[in-house]
């Protein structure tokens, strides 16, 4: 195996890790083969009396039903989920559904951020368009009044700001290009992960590592830091759709499947879908597979004029044509997302250090890159208002 083959599927077994990550931290352990030591018996066997044969009996009984039970299960739940990825894939092929009614994204948020990738922005130009999304400028009024921001305006002015067309010229231009991506990806993530009650959060936080190392790369190899930091955020874009789809997906399919089987009195069936819920193992594969071609779709429909992302989402996706001709800004993004997954995974002891190396070598960062990044609080950006 050359080392290129060694590095490209750590690499991909890497990646597939951290989306286990998101949905659990025991769930990936699983995924890797660790062994829980709660569950080894270190010292001598535990004494137990001897069982009568009726109980021997018994206990096979139990067993065998036990075992039966959890492959009718099993069944149960493979069937359910070629239903669910059957009406999944019909729903992926409606992007305008997706992006509207899965997601929730408003045309005025594209045209925003389009606005604030260009010189010629202007506050006046981007009043109308807040004032049109009740959330973004209740966020924008809630951060300027936060009291870290409140505490860097001149003493003497530093009223309480009550309204979004105040808050933007408080905050200003600069640092709008930071703060309304960022708050955009917030507002679209799924209000409920259940029963993956850390996916929202770590999502969150996810993206906003993913941003703040673009950020920080852009700066370091002279790439536009806005271009680099509004991708990072929406790289996850297609994570936030599937998720809330496949969520939605089940609970509908689901319910509809337990009525059917209560109706027509299929008890086993009734009971073994009573015990199912969402597939971690499922929705990480789909993620994995799917998550960044979604993306590509859900900026493309966005139709940004002035942010170049459509090229580089195929690059990801695709790779370069040629070897070493990747676009810079996509060559950035592998490396922002490589090293925030990566922070994630050690973060949980989920990565050794032999494949830590083994990614950052295939991605290409360098030893001074990352002792940039080393150096850079990936959960905060750092912006100042004057």
């Amino acid at each position: 195996m050359t080392d290129e083959i060694r590095q490209q599927r750590t690499a991909q077994a890497l990646e597939q890790r951290a989306h286990d990550l998101l949905l659990g931290h025991s769930f990936a352990q699983r995924q890797i083969g660790y062994i829980h030591t709660l569950d080894i018996n270190h010292g001598e066997a535990i004494k137990q009396r001897t069982l009568l044969e009726v109980e021997v009996a018994a206990e096979k009984i139990r067993k065998l039903s036990s075992t039966a039970h959890h492959k009718y299960r099993a069944q149960a739940s493979q069937q359910l989920h070629q239903v669910i990825d059957t009406a999944m894939n019909k729903q992926l092929a409606d992007i305008d559904t997706v992006l509207y009614e899965t997601i929730g994204i408003e045309d005025n948020v594209p045209a925003i951020l389009d606005i604030l990738a260009v010189k010629s922005a202007s506050v006046g130009r981007l009043e109308p368009l807040v004032k049109d999304l009740t959330w973004l400028g209740r966020d924008l009024v809630t951060f300027v009044n936060l009291p870290y921001y409140r505490a860097q305006r001149n003493k003497h002015t530093s009223v309480k700001v009550d309204n979004p067309s105040l808050a933007l010229r408080y905050i200003g231009l600069d640092n709008l290009q930071f703060v309304v991506p960022t708050f955009a990806v917030r507002h679209w993530m799924p209000h409920s992960t259940e029963p993956f009650p850390l996916l929202k959060r770590r999502l969150r936080d996810n993206s906003m590592a993913c941003a703040i190392a673009a950020q920080e790369l852009a700066k370091f190899n002279g790439i536009n830091e806005v271009h680099a930091f509004t991708l990072g955020m929406l790289l996850d874009v297609g994570k936030i759709a599937l998720i809330r789809l496949y969520l939605r997906t089940f609970e509908r399919i689901w319910q509809r499947k337990v009525t059917l089987a209560r109706e027509d009195q299929h008890k086993d069936l009734h009971t073994a879908l009573l015990e199912l819920k969402p597939d971690p193992l499922f929705l990480s594969t789909l993620l994995n597979q799917h998550a960044l071609k979604v993306t590509a779709a859900v900026i493309d429909k966005m139709a940004f004029r002035y942010l170049p992302f459509n090229a580089v989402l195929l690059q990801l996706i695709n790779g370069a044509p040629k070897k070493g001709s990747l676009l810079p800004l996509a060559m950035l993004m592998q490396k922002a997302r490589c090293y925030s997954q990566c922070v994630s995974l050690s973060e949980h002891q989920l990565v050794e250090s032999d494949e830590k190396s083994l990614w950052f070598d295939y991605v290409g960062l360098s030893k001074q890159e990352l002792e940039q990044l080393e150096k850079t609080n990936l959960q905060h950006f750092h912006i100042k208002i004057d």
